[in-house]
């Protein structure tokens, strides 16, 4: 996953989000396992709020969040943790914030569903610099 993670996970960027439609799902619904980019992480979607949260559910190599402000949080592996939390609907897509293990911060994000099975992600600094990648449903 380009836009977010570190070594094992290939951040090139930020971070990333989610979402998209495929075989089995209705237009638009982003629930399921997401492959990032780079092929090295899945990102599973599932309804939160009025949007959907992402949890890393696979990662390349045993990584840690090593980089997590919180240094109680430094050694917990990075599968499981919530990577998207984008609880708001927003135009033709969702907006919230992401969380980039590569550098332990959080950033604010969007997604736009692009096709059947891909999605785009953007996440961004201060609304200004942003990245934004592709991502592959895988189910």
């Amino acid at each position: 996953m380009t836009l977010l993670c570190r070594p094992t996970l290939r951040a090139a960027g930020l971070l990333a989000l989610l979402l998209t439609a495929g075989a089995g799902h209705a237009a638009g619904d982003p629930a399921g396992v997401w492959l990032t980019a780079d092929g090295q992480s899945k990102v599973r979607f599932a309804r939160c709020g009025g949007g959907y949260c992402g949890t890393l559910v696979s990662v390349v190599g045993q990584s840690v969040d090593v980089n997590n402000p919180d240094p109680a949080l430094r050694t917990r592996s990075l599968v499981g943790v919530q990577i998207v939390n984008a609880p708001n609907a927003s135009g033709d897509g969702y907006a919230g914030t992401l969380y980039n293990p590569d550098d332990g911060k959080t950033y604010s994000g969007t997604l736009k569903v692009t096709g059947p099975n891909s999605v785009s992600v953007s996440g961004c600094v201060m609304s200004v610099f942003c990245k934004s990648e592709t991502w592959q449903r895988t189910r």
